[in-house]
Formats: C-alpha cells, structure tokens, sequence
C-alpha cells in the first residue's frame, strides 16, 4: 500500500471547489467499489448487526480498571445488564502515550491507573480477564486514546481481542502534539495490522473517533467529515468493518438532522464495507444533579433510535464529580436500554420509515468538506495531512501545531453550534441564514462550555419539564431503567457460531 508520507504538507495551488458532491467524493476514493457489504458473521460489527435487524439499540459503557479481577468483574456486570450490551476495556494513559516503563512500575508499585494497562499485564492475565466472558454474544471493545496505537493493536490481539477505535486524525489533534504525518503513518500501520487478521477467520472492528473532535464546540458538518473521512482511511488500508461515531450536542434537532446526514453519506460512501453509526452521549460538562445526568442520556438514546444509530456510549450520573462505579454504570445501561426502547415503541417512529428533519445545511458543509479533502491525493492519510495544512479542515479552539486554528463557532440560545468564522475552509456561504454570530470571548467561552449542564440540571428541578413514566416503565424496586423482561439474550446469536480464535503473538 502506499506510505502516508511523501508530499504530505503541501498545500494545493488551487482550492478545490466548495460545492463538491458525494459523486466526486466517491471517485476520488479509488479503491472504492460498487459493492453491497455482506454483513460478517462473527466479530463486534456481526453483533451489533444482529441488534440492529433485532430492532434492538446497542448500549456501551466507558470502563477501565487495572486490577485484572476488577476488570473481569466490570465486564461480566456489563454483560450480564437488561439490554444489548457490549464490553469495553479502556487503557490507562501510560499506555495511551506509550511510556510503558512508568506502567510496570505503577503496577510494581501498586500505585493507581486510570484503566487497563493491556500492553503491561502479562498476556495470560488478559485471556484469563477475558475467558468465559467474551464472545459472539458479547464482543469486547478496546478504547484508548492514542495517536501512535501500534503497540496498542499488537497487544489486542494478542489476547484474542479484534476491536478497536480511534483514528489518524481524532486521537491525534486532540490528544497529542505528535505531528499529524507521523500519526497518520502510525495508524496505517495499524490499519493494516488489524485487517491481517482476517486470513485467521477474524473480522477486525474499527470505529473512527472522528464525530467526537472536541464535539461541544464543533459544528456538525467538520464532526461528520472527519468521522467519515477516517472511515474512508480506515477501508482504504483494509478495514471492512467499521463505525462511525457522532458526539450529541446542545440541540437534539441539529442532532438529529447531524446523524440522518451521517447515516446517508455512510450508506452512499462506504456500500462495500460493514458499517454502522454509534452516537456519544454528551461529552462536555455533564449535569451535576442525578436527576439531570439521567434525563440527559435518556434524550440520548431516544436520539440515537430516531435518527439511525445502531450503538450509544452512555454516561453515568456520576460524570460530573468521579469516575464511576461499576454499579452505575450498569445503571446507566440499563437507563438507556429503556429509553430507546420506549422511544422504538412510539407510534409515531413505528408510522413513518425514516426520520423526517428540517435541512440546515449540515449536508452541504459535510459533503463540500469531504469532497475537498478527496480531491487532494488518492491516498487519503496523505489528503488528510494537506488538508489541515491549507486549512480546509480546521479544528475550533484546538491548539495542535498542525491545526491552523482559524476556525471559531458560537452557540445560539436554543443550543445550536454554528461557525463564526470558517477560516479557509471550503464552506463559506453553504448555510448562512443571516450574519454570522460573534467570536466566543473567555466569558462566552465558559458559558457555552455549560450550556448542557444549565439545561438539564434546570429541567431536572422542574417537575412539569420531566417527562411522565412511560408504558412499560420499571416496576418498584426494579434496577433504575430496567424494563421488565428485557433479556440480556435479546440480539440474536450468531447463524453459524465461530469459536474465538488467539490471534497475533501467543505463549
């Protein structure tokens, strides 16, 4: 395949044009086919196609935890919860950053992590975490964070695990002041390490991180660019099962025409491979209050089943004062399991196929973005690296070397982003209804950081705002959000069950 280096930083001698279409975008990816994607029978993206067909939402929690017992206890607790429930084991930032000495001697020294340092723990360890836990009806995924994920990758596998998530560009501005061409490097190589594993029967998952760039400040349109962009990357280096991420923001209406724009460009972009959206609840300041927590993530599951995501990650009531337990993250599991299936339940979801959303202009920006960056080179990591470097991708507030950091946006008063300044990006002029709102000050800056928490802790206190107990509620008594008689065993098992196999390194 060819490497992500050369030429990388040179910027075009002419802007692409702004109005570049989904057919454009579609040439410029050349290893694009005109394939439909045969759903895989096995692996992560398997089960959450067999949740999706269930009509059922796949809820997922943030969880790490060091101690290779407690980690066993909080997957099992994850399986075991009412709903469709898949595993997660999220790394400690050592291992994020790849300083694995410093993790040897935390563990040495029984000093604490802030999650699963998987590249540390000696390998048996893991499988033993792992054993009679994960499976086909509950896949396992591995969240870290990291820019340079190679060692990450090897260590995955080498317990037998084959999914993941991240991307060149989502975990690397953000979270890092690696060089973009060196993580996109890194993360072809990891690309390409995951797709290896396809020949031993595996068929390896990658969710792109790219929905969720500092998303409380990002208008929709960059979200669902660099999301689909990654996905693109990801396919282009051998990937054929992937997810798409969207953060949820402050206005559940931009989110919902957001994620209808994502599903359909998802469907038009990436036909040959398996895919699916998975939506974030929100990833900003959270409401304080338990009251507020909860209704916050239950707008967010009636939201990912409006709109066609397939996979929520949940947040608990406890995210804005400690990491949170074991118990209540099941909780929250369980919360959003029975939101979305209230939400499925409505009639008016069950009458109308298909969500019906005011457009806005999200599609515009993300189509002119997306075709703009394709058009720079065929080699997408490449592309990537050009775009950022002539600005048609600029990331708001973001302080990476490599961003240009031209971009601002604004918060309007019923919670929409909007852009107050769109640098040299490609999309002057696609959604303007009226002057663009001022640049954020430090003071509004600090307001629109705590828009969401305002809101929900508000509603919360005010009982006419929250909404009456729905049919099928939980009975008293019954875990908080639970919905009696919902099995853990609600997806359908695999057609033909595959054992799991040790992939990568063994012992």
């Amino acid at each position: 395949m060819t490497g992500a280096g050369g030429g990388a930083g040179e910027a075009p001698a002419v802007r692409p044009d702004a109005t570049a279409t989904a057919t454009a975008t579609a040439t410029a990816t050349t290893t694009t086919t005109t394939a439909t994607a045969a759903a895989p029978s096995s692996g992560f993206g398997a089960f959450v196609a067999r949740a999706r067909a269930a009509g059922t939402l796949v809820v997922q929690p943030r969880m790490g935890m060091a101690d290779p017992l407690r980690m066993r206890d909080g997957l099992r607790a994850t399986r075991d919860a009412q709903g469709a429930t898949v595993g997660t084991i999220t790394l400690d930032s050592y291992t994020r950053t790849g300083d694995l000495e410093a993790a040897r001697r935390a563990l040495a020294e029984g000093v604490g992590l802030n999650g699963y340092p998987i590249a540390t723990h000696p390998v048996d360890t893991t499988r033993a975490v792992l054993r009679g836990v994960a499976d086909a009806r509950f896949p396992v995924q591995v969240r870290h964070g990291s820019a340079m994920p190679e060692h990450i990758v090897r260590a995955l596998l080498a317990v037998g695990l084959d999914a993941t998530e991240g991307g060149p560009v989502s975990y690397c501005l953000p979270y890092s002041r690696t060089p973009l061409r060196e993580a996109v490097a890194a993360w072809q190589r990891s690309c390409e390490l995951l797709a290896s594993t396809r020949e031993y029967g595996a068929e390896p998952h990658l969710e792109t991180f790219g929905g969720c760039l500092m998303g409380q400040l990002c208008p929709p349109s960059l979200l669902i660019a660099v999301s689909v962009l990654e996905a693109l990357f990801f396919r282009q280096h051998g990937l054929t099962s992937v997810s798409l991420s969207y953060a949820q923001q402050a206005d559940p209406r931009q989110d919902e025409e957001a994620l209808t724009v994502l599903v359909r460009l998802a469907g038009e972009l990436l036909p040959d491979v398996d895919h699916h959206v998975v939506l974030y609840a929100y990833m900003g300041v959270f409401p304080r209050s338990p009251g507020g927590a909860r209704l916050l993530l239950e707008d967010a599951a009636r939201l990912a089943v409006r709109a066609g995501a397939a996979r929520l990650i949940v947040k608990t009531t406890a995210e804005a004062h400690r990491i949170p337990t074991v118990g209540e993250n099941v909780r929250a599991l369980e919360t959003a399991a029975a939101a979305a299936a209230d939400e499925r339940s409505r009639p008016a979801l069950t009458a109308v196929p298909g969500p019906h959303v005011a457009d806005t202009g999200i599609e515009a920006e993300a189509r002119a973005l997306i075709g703009a960056v394709l058009e720079l080179d065929a080699d997408i990591g490449r592309a990537l690296v050009r775009a950022f470097a002539a600005g048609y991708l600029d990331v708001p507030y973001c302080l990476h070397p490599d961003n240009a950091g031209r971009a601002r946006t604004s918060l309007a008063p019923d919670g929409r982003l909007l852009w107050s300044s769109v640098g040299s990006m490609p999309i002057a002029g696609l959604a303007d209804d009226g002057p663009r709102p001022p640049i954020l000050g430090s003071t509004g800056l600090i307001s629109a950081l705590s828009h969401v928490q305002r809101t929900y802790d508000d509603r919360a206190a005010d009982p006419s705002a929250v909404a009456p107990s729905a049919p099928g509620a939980a009975a008293p008594g019954a875990a908080p959000g639970a919905v009696p008689g919902t099995p853990r065993t609600s997806v359908p098992p695999p057609t033909t069950p595959t054992p799991r196999r040790e992939l990568g390194l063994t012992t």
